[in-house]
């Protein structure tokens, strides 16, 4: 499978984000920060990476939390999964909150979250007055009728 050229700058000191594994379908990407950031419990920041990308039209990046940072110290990021549009060319933050009961300590260079760039489908709204009938209907939020 050949992988999709985008363009990056990095004005961290922390290497390129990079795939773990070859099946890892996200890359960690890291805190640019000078001196270490301690978030207290309930408290969110945004953190700086120092990443700045160009992505082609019709793909986006998403910034998700690590399973690692959220299991091991209850930090996870808001607004989750974040969106960066292709035309945005700002730097990449990621904004993380302290779920635990305890002050958390984020370091300079700490995997901080995951980038997942993804092909994005634009729709064209339809105007109707009804909907097709389908089997769940209306019910939501649990309603799908599995047990």
């Amino acid at each position: 499978m050949s992988a999709l050229p985008i363009k990056i700058v990095n004005r961290s000191s922390n290497p390129l984000p990079s795939y773990a594994t070859e099946a890892s379908a996200g890359m960690d990407i890291r805190a640019d920060l000078t001196a270490s950031v301690q978030l207290n419990p309930g408290e969110r920041k945004l953190i700086p990476t120092g990443l700045f990308i160009e992505l082609p039209v019709g793909y986006e990046a998403q910034v998700r939390p690590r399973s690692g940072l959220a299991l091991k110290q209850g930090i996870t990021c808001l607004n989750s999964p974040g969106t960066i549009d292709a035309d945005y060319r700002g730097e990449i933050g990621v904004i993380l909150i302290n779920h635990s009961g305890e002050t958390q300590v984020i370091q300079p260079g700490d995997r901080i979250a995951q980038l997942v760039v993804q092909p994005v489908t634009n729709c064209n709204w339809v105007p109707v007055s009804e909907l097709a009938d389908s089997a769940r209907g209306h019910g939501g939020f649990g309603h799908t009728g599995v047990k």
